[in-house]
């Protein structure tokens, strides 16, 4: 598959038919936040073990020295196979965040995901639970060394990732702390609904467009619940969705693609153990388990995951759980990447400068001082 056409689909979440306008590498400016060594602070390529999967994951650990101990975040990937910068259009997210919070005084561990880079294992095989299971053998990894105070590690997702935070720290004792930046509160499929819809329309996509999307949509996840089998599955997704294809909106498809073609991409997806994992589960019962401190960022004008919907699920799912220490705020004028935007429409992305706002990782570092400093966690 083409590599664009893949991180377009998992960038969108793959909601059956969905997918954005794919900006030229002309349009990718230069990313002014990036930091240019030397840097003021130790940084070591390292390499750390999942024995249950058999996987080997390969990442960078920043620390803000040589010597001490030091509290830690690991920074966890959204959807589509990530490097351990988060990698997407032109723009390296976890390079800035990872930055930021090590000059801040804390350790942090990023890393390419399993099939990833330089980390082994078999990404398409993978679900948001193996993925969470990466981010447990992260953590073991940490308490392993030295400079890293065993009691004050937490985790940071972005889009999925926060998902997989939270699937983490509700099976896990170990996770001092969790900062989700843009992740799913609500059903999986409602959430993927919405994000079709809310980035059609900001794409141009007429009503009757939008109404074709939103039916062909519902009618794929309807054969989705009712196929007995994978191969069934693909057969019905097949006989329903091809033939409609020559009225899917244009607005909708990367270019150069057919709508047949990007099609068959999504049912691929579909048919992944990804997507129906994914589609299965409800975030806040995993929300609803999670006993750390919790911090849960969106953006206004997050057209992939939205405000309204996934915020206040997973303010109630920790409210439910008994977890009176949860954060959950709406940042004005932020798109699913966190910067400042007009629209929030992903074909934005690549052209703007700013590849994650100052005013968020100033929060996210308040709120994570505030949970570690001076605490027996």
């Amino acid at each position: 598959m083409n590599k664009k056409i893949t991180l377009a689909a998992f960038l969108a979440l793959i909601a059956g038919c969905i997918a954005y306008i794919l900006l030229s590498e002309k349009a990718v400016v230069k990313k002014s936040q990036e930091p240019v060594p030397p840097y003021p602070y130790y940084n070591e390529f390292v390499t750390f073990q999942n024995t249950r999967a058999g996987v080997s994951l390969s990442g960078t650990l920043t620390l803000p020295d040589k010597k001490g101990n030091f509290p830690a975040v690991i920074l966890i990937t959204g959807s589509g196979a990530q490097d351990r910068d988060e990698t997407v259009f032109g723009h390296k997210p976890f390079l800035i965040i990872a930055d930021y919070l090590t000059r801040k005084g804390f350790a942090v561990l990023r890393y390419d995901d399993r099939g990833t880079g330089k980390s082994t294992g078999h990404f398409d095989a993978a679900t948001s639970m193996d993925f969470a299971t990466d981010a447990e053998s992260a953590i073991a990894y940490l308490k392993s060394r030295k400079e890293i105070s065993p009691n004050k590690i937490g985790l940071i997702g972005h889009s999925e990732g926060g998902l997989v935070a939270a699937i983490a720290a509700s099976q896990s004792r170990d996770v001092s702390f969790v900062v989700s930046l843009a992740g799913p509160g609500a059903i999986a499929h409602e959430v993927m609904a919405l994000q079709m819809e809310l980035i059609a329309r900001a794409g141009g996509v007429d009503e009757q467009g939008i109404a074709f999307i939103r039916k062909i949509n519902s009618e794929a996840l309807e054969i989705l619940r009712n196929s007995p089998d994978t191969i069934a599955l693909r057969a019905n997704l097949n006989a329903y969705m091809l033939p409609k294809a020559k009225n899917y909106p244009s607005q909708m498809l990367p270019p150069g693609l057919k709508a047949e073609q990007f099609f068959k991409h999504q049912i691929n997806s579909m048919c992944g153990p990804w997507y129906q994992y994914l589609y299965n589960i409800n975030p806040a019962h995993f929300f609803q388990k999670v006993t750390c401190p919790v911090l849960a960022l969106n953006g206004s004008k997050d057209l992939q995951i939205d405000t309204q919907q996934n915020l206040p699920e997973i303010s109630k799912a920790l409210k439910e759980g008994g977890n009176l220490n949860g954060t959950v705020k709406e940042l004005p004028n932020l798109n699913h990447l966190f910067q400042e935007c007009k629209t929030g429409h992903p074909s934005e992305y690549a052209g703007i400068e700013e590849t994650f706002s100052p005013k968020a990782l100033a929060m996210i570092s308040d709120w994570l001082t505030v949970q570690t400093r001076g605490r027996n966690m």
